[in-house]
């Protein structure tokens, strides 16, 4: 259910879940955890995302306001890309998430 002022989902969860629920958002912030990155340094170590993929979601999550995209006025131009605050601030959800994978690891594995 949507809220009409805005278009912004009323359950919390789906309002978190829009923003950081896809695969490559969440290890675009695994990464981004560690500080700036520049856009190669996140596409190598980022297995199998493309380069036009890690363009629309760092995109995506600059304009959600969960990092921000710094161009140096370089040539070849350099770009590097941060946490912002709010970014920084889903670190306790990655943390349970990486918890949960570690449990999850030890009964199936």
């Amino acid at each position: 259910m949507k809220n009409s002022n805005d278009n912004m989902p009323l359950c919390p969860v789906e309002i978190t879940l829009t923003l950081i629920g896809s695969k490559w958002k969440i290890l675009i912030l695994r990464e981004l955890m560690d500080g700036t990155k520049r856009f190669n340094q996140l596409l190598k170590s980022i297995n199998g995302i493309s380069q036009k993929v890690l363009t629309q979601q760092l995109r995506s999550m600059e304009k959600d306001g969960l990092v921000i995209r710094k161009v140096y006025p370089e040539v070849p131009p350099k770009v590097e890309y941060t946490l912002t605050e709010l970014g920084l601030s889903l670190k306790p959800i990655l943390d349970a998430m990486y918890e949960w994978g570690e449990r999850y690891k030890k009964i199936k594995g």
